[in-house]
C-alpha cells in the first residue's frame, strides 16, 4: 500500500506591529517512502542515500549539538552550514540520489524523515 505525504511550511510572526501568519502547501506526494531513521554521522563528509519516491528530506540534529554540518549536493561543494539544532526541512528534485551531511566531529543520533 503506498503512503502519501502532505507537507506545508508554516511562518509565524508575531511582535511589535507584526502578526502575520503564512502557510505554504508543498505538493502531496502520493509514493511518499515514509522513512524515518537515526543516522551517525562520522567527521568529515557523510553521503546520504535519498530513497525512491522521496521529494523531500527533513534534517533534525540532536537536541544539544555543539558540532557544525554543512548541507551538500557533492563532497567537493561549499554547502551551506545547517543550523546546530533546529530542523532543516528541503525539498529535492526526484533526480537526486544523494547529498552529503559534512560534520566538524562525529554526531550520533541525527533524525533524517523523508517524504
Amino acid at each position: 500500500m503506498a503512503v502519501t505525504a502532505d507537507r506545508q511550511v508554516n511562518i509565524q510572526y508575531s511582535g511589535t506591529g507584526l502578526n502575520a501568519n503564512n502557510s505554504f502547501p508543498a505538493a502531496q506526494n502520493t509514493s511518499s517512502p515514509a522513512q524515518n531513521s537515526y543516522t551517525n554521522l562520522s567527521s568529515g563528509a557523510n553521503t546520504i542515500n535519498t530513497p525512491t519516491g522521496a521529494v523531500s528530506v527533513t534534517i533534525v540534529p540532536p537536541s544539544g549539538n555543539t558540532v557544525s554540518i554543512t548541507l551538500k549536493g557533492i563532497s567537493g561543494d561549499t554547502g551551506i552550514r545547517i543550523h546546530n539544532t533546529d530542523p532543516s526541512s528541503i525539498a529535492i528534485d526526484s533526480s537526486v540520489t544523494s547529498f552529503v551531511l559534512t560534520a566538524a566531529n562525529p554526531i550520533t543520533g541525527v533524525r533524517i524523515l523523508w517524504s
